[in-house]
């Protein structure tokens, strides 16, 4: 029996190649947000941290829109349910989270507006690079909701962000690279050749070493100078009596190409 998952998803599409997933959003017309795409991606997200075969992972969205956000039309279907509202509230967050905490690398390939949830679902990623049309924005407060601001603030300063919220405004893919949101802003038939070149530089590093720098990069984003730097110094003390480490001094000293093999 195959230790990979069968990657098939009501509202994904999925294509694993060279130890890189790419995933794409598929709940048209705009990618919004329902129950099925939160249970699908998170489920996902925790296939891929546990599958040897995934090394990266490259997040974008079928179609014109990356992802609209919170699916308005089946709003109040959700709401009229006994705890429907605590249970979409759940999912949403433990979403977030699986993209976060995923222990393989998430890149974010914006092919095009991704609001509200669709924010939040980028903001959760490692990496973003957004296509020439895309944008990031917050419109909750044209539609008598509020969400997504904390996500951004990982991405936005004090007054863009504080902007967004109250206004809706919509920042465009060359106003992210400008503001460094993102790393490149490319044309969108570019856009999955530049997510996919990052994908595989990071996908021939050692896995031990790249799931490690992403637990600690998560672990310390809230911690003191003092205390943050204690436990990345533990983290590199772990990497460094892995059979990987021991390969990459050894390829370093015969002028080769290290050959990992994720232990």
């Amino acid at each position: 029996m195959s230790d990979t998952p069968d990657y098939r998803f009501d509202t994904l599409h999925v294509e694993l190649k060279d130890h890189v997933a790419t995933v794409w959003l598929d709940h048209p017309p705009v990618n919004a947000v329902n129950t099925q795409l939160l249970l699908d991606l998170t489920l996902a997200m925790d296939q891929f941290g546990q599958d040897p075969a995934v090394r990266c992972v490259v997040l974008t969205g079928r179609g014109r829109v990356f992802c609209a956000g919170a699916d308005l039309k089946n709003r109040g279907q959700m709401l009229d349910a006994p705890g429907g509202l605590a249970q979409h509230s759940r999912r949403t967050r433990e979403l977030f989270h699986a993209i976060r905490e995923c222990p393989k690398p998430v890149i974010a390939a914006l092919n095009g507006p991704a609001l509200g949830a669709g924010l939040g679902i980028a903001a959760s990623c490692d990496i973003l690079l957004a296509a020439e049309g895309s944008c990031l924005a917050l419109p909750e407060v044209d539609v008598g909701l509020l969400g997504g601001v904390k996500h951004a603030q990982r991405l936005f300063g004090h007054s863009r962000l504080r902007r967004m919220m109250l206004t809706g405004m919509r920042v465009s893919g060359e106003e992210l690279y400008r503001l460094g949101v993102v790393e490149a802003c490319v044309p969108a038939d570019r856009l999955l050749e530049e997510a996919a070149s990052i994908a595989g530089q990071i996908a021939a590093k050692s896995p031990v070493s790249v799931q490690l720098m992403i637990q600690t990069a998560n672990a310390i984003e809230d911690m003191s100078l003092r205390d943050g730097y204690r436990y990345e110094q533990d983290m590199t003390a772990q990497v460094a009596r892995s059979e990987d480490a021991r390969e990459a001094r050894q390829a370093f000293l015969e002028k080769r190409a290290p050959v990992f093999k994720g232990r």
